[in-house]
């Protein structure tokens, strides 16, 4: 029997499809990472199978679902995709295979120094980009990623920068909305130009504007309430 969350993958997996090839594009080189955030253990374990990633927010309920985990059940790889706490970055380090929100040269400090204690050549991130330049998001600026780019590369070798991220304006207005991407795109290409990496992820755009942030060169799209439906807020459903 198809599940509605099956549905719901099967639905975007077209709708990526549509938007990747109509930007020349292969369906292939975007990745669906499934947000579970406040989302229960059996829906991301109906899920798994179906998707690319797995994209949690929080370090503790991201510790307890791991530990939780139905043994023999398909995974798929983990990623941190919220603000990581100075004090959290051992753990999340241990618990995902790829940190999204590196946002400051201290974090990437932290993360090169925990790596090299584990004894891992090397721990991959993303770069948090504050594309839209609200206070109420994480992310360095545009003009700052190249210095901190630049810090990591000198002085935090088990760190391995493979992308940016950033998280758009919630916003119907769709030229904004295409300027986000296209700024971290852009800025992106910069960064190769002059740091030589190839930095070739790109995780931009969830639910509500995925489709947009595909035409405009993303290469993970972390999609929640598209996928899983509402989420239970201590038994609120929001």
């Amino acid at each position: 029997m198809v599940t509605e969350i099956a549905e719901n993958i099967a639905r975007i997996r077209e709708e990526i499809a549509a938007a990747a090839a109509g930007s020349g594009r292969a369906a292939s080189e975007v990745r669906l990472m499934g947000v579970t955030k406040f989302h229960p253990l059996a829906a991301m374990e109906e899920a798994a199978p179906l998707i690319d990633l797995i994209g949690e927010n929080r370090v503790q309920e991201a510790a307890e679902k791991r530990a939780s985990w139905t043994p023999g059940l398909p995974s798929c790889p983990w990623h941190m995709i919220g603000r990581l706490q100075k004090n959290k970055i051992r753990r999340a380090i241990e618990i995902f295979d790829l940190i999204e929100s590196v946002d400051s040269y201290e974090t990437a400090a932290a993360v090169n120094r925990i790596a090299a204690e584990k004894g891992l050549a090397s721990y991959p991130v993303f770069l948090e980009i504050n594309i839209s330049g609200e206070d109420t998001k994480g992310g360095v600026s545009y003009d700052a990623a190249f210095g901190l780019l630049d810090a990591v590369l000198s002085s935090c070798p088990a760190v391995e920068v493979r992308g940016l991220m950033t998280v758009a304006r919630d916003t119907d207005d769709e030229r904004e909305l295409r300027k986000t991407f296209s700024s971290l795109r852009m800025l992106r290409d910069a960064l190769r130009a002059s740091s030589g990496l190839p930095l070739q992820e790109l995780s931009m755009g969830m639910s509500g504007d995925y489709i947009i942030a595909i035409e405009e060169g993303s290469t993970i799209v972390r999609i929640g309430s598209a996928i899983f439906g509402k989420r239970n807020y201590n038994g609120t459903i929001q």
